[in-house]
């Protein structure tokens, strides 16, 4: 490449860097908006975890490319520079624009290259000064997916450098350059498809520039041949030749390209291109009628626009409709122009047709002639065909400039062009410095456009400011009253309002746009699958009220029954099973799912869910690590397993367990849960001084972390630091003044370390309070009575006490005690109640253990939601994705599991018949 652009001078070299540096230098403040979401941020074959091979199976979104919803843009070498890009400077935007721009840079030096074979050297410069400042770039250099056509158009430029060097002297064949043409063309084609559209470029260089053919004498030689009045010159055979082997290369990419996406082509919705799905003739005055669309912005780049979908362009219906002047306007001076180029010899006839060629060849794919795309009009698809437009430009300038007359206006207009333009260019920069400034600049040129809308309301949305973003939505809904994604935006908006009652309503709505079901008959229209979500959502939202779970589970059957591929519906209908406590049909659901796709991590965590609610530990397990395997980063997945080994007993298990806990609070820094967990597992080794620390960590992240608290007194009481225990005690009970445990501890340490039998009192009195038949609580209150030495009090409690337990054998001794002293008063000297603790010494020992509390819970199934129809998430840009539930369970829903879990995670023991003392 750097041997091509020799011709280049230092200086021209140096001027386009400095050009495209003052008009792009601020894209470096830009984030990722738009389709950077879903190709950047979302897309996981960034990272260093994928496995490069998923590169070259998923489409430029990370979908894969046997996915119904791919939209079958295979572009690995792209997706390879944003994962180096990833691999330095992870999601750093400036990183990515960096290299946008530098690619930029060098595709006007290679275009200054190219230019020097038409023009002469000052027209060449001025053409690639109006390339290199021209305000349609900024979608292909601003937008970081604009990188596919910046990485396309060097390896275009440069396989068609490569191929104008396949003619030797006395034209012979020069074999290398062409070789290499091939390779080129089959990599610009990996970048982006439009790639493989420099074999015709190619094919016209070789006819009419190399081989000096014009149309008429190439008609002449035909007729000639046909009449058998001559032969195929020796030259022309050549041409045929090295043409033959371009299109024969060419043919076996396309061959590759239709193996790639499996002969299928993608599914568009009538809300991307509506042209597509209308009849005739309004499909084909509609597609004609773009093509003059397009050249106005190359020409008048004043009102540009990042979205040019739905109701942005109204469909042509009619013959009568007067844009159709314009279309005819356009083809007449493309033909007059092709007309001149081709009939008539000379340079200027060259360089027009090549720019002609480099306007409409490029332009081909992306113009729905031969099948449809996914928009109606994309900038960034104009960043090739630009460039015969620049040229096309330079050339008619040379004209003006070398008549006097017109010599200083030429220059002067000139000048304006490139400045006005270099403006524009810089001010348009910013428009791409967030989704919010980006999508309000499009609604300025076009307000018809539901998706722009839809999209306001999105970037609102992730600000948290719902009640703006309801108005956007609102508003599309208008626009758009048949668009099913921007219903479902309000609904899922009123949910976030909590204003459930109208977020069923547009729901409702939502599903009535959807195409019905008719029974006994196979579904065969095709729906957009976030479309489907409508069904989801729906189902989400009323699940919410338990009188209406069944209800429920017929939408995502519904759902379901329109695609049986759908994913997503199989792992909601597992979450909705589980909560009606139906675990086998969640397993059945859960293992379609998987059938459907087993790479996916959260399937096999929801699966192993499920196993955990029958009572199978071992399968349960089992699918936390084949999640781990494929996702080892799974935060739940790591949790719970570390917490399912923990609650085991087998020791052997806890080395791996806190590791997996360790690596959860290293990508959970501010998750309390973690921490407290590790506590728990140092104190089951015995590990006292780090599982002070740890429970000391997770209390300075979540001061009123009930388990923790209560555990670190308990610690403390356990080691012999009983007054170090009192004011976590007095923190706990702050917080949580009904905590029995920790009241029964607390009298402990103030009876028999403190001394205070008046707080210990208070104490067992408060828990008798709460709870009148706590064995523990009244045992203890009757040790404070014989304290007292209200010696008749202490027995009346006891034998109270021992009703409620009359199996307990230190009970009946204490009674025993107690009645001894009474009748025998006058020896009460000698007789006295064992001042071994405020309980049994023999079981004190092991009360410790025994009195450690639950340790927290996070078994909540994961959903897996396919994102984007909106700027951040998958393409295009509708956010109409399936509302996620919190993981997060209520205080009731916990209760619940601790008392189905008790003995598995070895909680909440009888606290030992005591933590007391005589």
């Amino acid at each position: 490449l750097l041997e091509k652009m020799a011709d280049v001078s230092l200086k021209e070299a140096a001027l386009i860097v400095g050009v495209v540096t003052a008009c792009y230098w601020n894209s470096l403040f830009c984030g990722f908006v738009f389709d950077d979401v879903s190709a950047i941020l979302d897309n996981k074959d960034l990272h260093p975890s994928t496995p490069l091979r998923n590169l070259f199976q998923n489409d430029f979104w990370g979908t894969p490319m046997s996915e119904e919803r791919s939209h079958k843009s295979y572009r690995p070498l792209t997706v390879l520079t944003f994962r180096l890009n990833y691999l330095f400077s992870e999601l750093n935007a400036v990183s990515y624009h960096f290299l946008n721009l530098v690619f930029h840079v060098v595709v006007c030096i290679v275009f200054l290259k190219v230019c020097k074979l038409f023009l002469d050297n000052r027209s060449s410069v001025v053409a690639c000064l109006l390339f290199a400042v021209h305000p349609i770039h900024t979608e292909a250099v601003t937008g970081v997916v604009g990188r596919a056509e910046l990485l396309s158009s060097i390896f275009f430029l440069a396989a068609f450098l490569s191929y104008t060097k396949s003619k030797g002297p006395d034209n012979t064949i020069v074999w290398t350059p062409i070789a290499v043409t091939v390779f080129l063309v089959a990599v610009a084609t990996l970048c982006k498809e439009q790639g493989i559209t420099v074999v015709g470029i190619c094919c016209v260089y070789e006819v009419f520039i190399a081989q000096g053919y014009t149309l008429p004498a190439l008609l002449d030689t035909a007729v000639q041949i046909l009449r058998g009045k001559g032969s195929i010159p020796f030259s022309m055979l050549q041409t045929l030749l090295k043409l033959i082997v371009l299109m024969f290369s060419t043919l076996l990419l396309v061959v590759v390209r239709v193996q790639v996406i499996q002969s299928q082509l993608p599914v568009f919705t009538r809300f991307d291109n509506p042209a597509a799905v209308s009849p005739s003739p309004a499909r084909q005055l509609t597609f004609n009628y773009l093509l003059p669309v397009n050249a106005w912005l190359l020409l008048n780049p004043s009102e540009l626009c990042c979205d040019w979908t739905m109701g942005t362009i109204p469909l042509v219906e009619s013959l009568l409709d007067v844009r159709n002047i314009a279309t005819l306007t356009f083809f007449c001076f493309l033909g007059s122009l092709m007309v001149f180029s081709l009939r008539y010899p000379g340079d200027s006839s060259k360089t027009v047709l090549m720019a002609l060629c480099l306007m409409v060849l490029p332009f081909i794919p992306a113009s729905n002639l031969f099948f449809p795309v996914g928009f109606v009009v994309a900038e960034r698809v104009l960043y090739v065909p630009s460039m015969g437009f620049c040229i096309l430009v330079a050339h008619g300038w040379k004209k003006l400039s070398n008549k006097s007359v017109l010599r200083k206006i030429s220059w002067v207009c000139l000048a304006v062009v490139l400045f006005t333009h270099a403006l524009k260019t810089l001010h348009r920069n910013w428009d791409w410095e967030s989704e919010y400034t980006l999508f309000m600049s499009a609604l300025k040129v076009n307000k018809n456009n539901a998706k722009l809308w839809n999209n306001v309301g999105h970037a609102l949305e992730n600000e948290k400011n719902f009640e703006r973003a309801l108005q956007f939505f609102i508003q599309a809904t208008q626009v758009q009253p048949d668009d099913i994604g921007a219903h479902m935006n309000v609904g899922r908006t009123y949910k976030n309002l909590n204003k459930t009652k109208e977020a069923e309503e547009s729901y409702m709505i939502a599903k009535s746009l959807m195409p019905q079901i008719i029974p006994g008959k196979k579904y065969a229209a095709r729906v957009a699958p976030n479309h489907l979500n409508v069904y989801i959502n729906l189902a989400n939202l009323i699940r919410a009220n338990e009188s209406r779970l069944e209800e429920a589970d017929q939408l995502y059957r519904q759902a379901i029954s329109m695609r049986p591929d759908f994913k997503q519906a199989y792992i909601s209908r597992g979450e909705l099973l589980l909560k009606m406590n139906k675990p086998l049909k969640a397993k059945e659901a859960y293992l379609r799912a998987l059938e459907l796709d087993r790479t996916n991590a959260d399937l096999w965590y929801n699966l192993a869910i499920v196993y955990i609610e029958l009572k199978d530990p071992t399968e349960a397990l089992k699918n936390f690590n084949r999640a781990l395997e494929l996702n080892p980063t799974h935060k739940l997945a790591l949790f719970n397993s570390a917490l399912l080994m923990q609650e085991s007993g087998d020791a052997r298990l806890r080395p791996e367990a806190k590791q997996r806990l360790l690596h959860y609070v290293k990508e959970e820094p501010q998750d309390s849960n973690g921490y407290f967990n590790l506590g728990m597992l140092a104190m089951d080794d015995k590990k006292d001084t780090e599982a002070e620390a740890w429970m000391k960590k997770a209390i300075r992240l979540q001061p009123n972390f009930r388990s923790a608290l209560f555990n670190l007194a308990l610690l403390y009481s356990q080691t012999g630091k009983e007054l170090m225990a009192l004011p976590v005690l007095e923190d706990l009970l702050r917080y949580y003044p009904d905590h029995t445990k920790g009241l029964i501890l607390k009298g402990d340490i103030l009876m028999n370390q403190k001394k205070d039998i008046v707080g210990a009192k208070m104490c067992f009195e408060k828990i008798l309070e709460l709870d009148p038949k706590n064995v523990q609580g009244k045992h203890n209150l009757c040790v404070v009575y014989f304290e007292e030495k209200d010696l008749i009090k202490a027995e009346k409690c006891l034998v109270e006490t021992l009703a409620l337990a009359p199996h307990e054998e230190y009970i009946q001794r204490h009674l025993n005690i107690v009645r001894s002293k009474i009748a025998s008063l006058g020896a009460m000297e000698q007789s006295s109640l064992p001042s071994d603790g405020t309980a049994a010494t023999e079981a004190k020992k092991n009360s410790f253990q025994n009195l450690k509390e639950a340790k927290s819970e996070k078994t909540t199934t994961q959903s897996t939601v396919d994102k984007k129809e909106h700027s951040k998430n998958k393409k295009p840009t509708e956010k109409s994705s399936v509302d996620k539930e919190t993981p997060k369970k209520s205080t009731k829903e916990i209760k619940d599991i601790e008392k189905k879990r008790v003995a598995a995670l070895k909680r909440l023991e009888e606290i030992e018949r005591i933590l007391n003392g005589e």
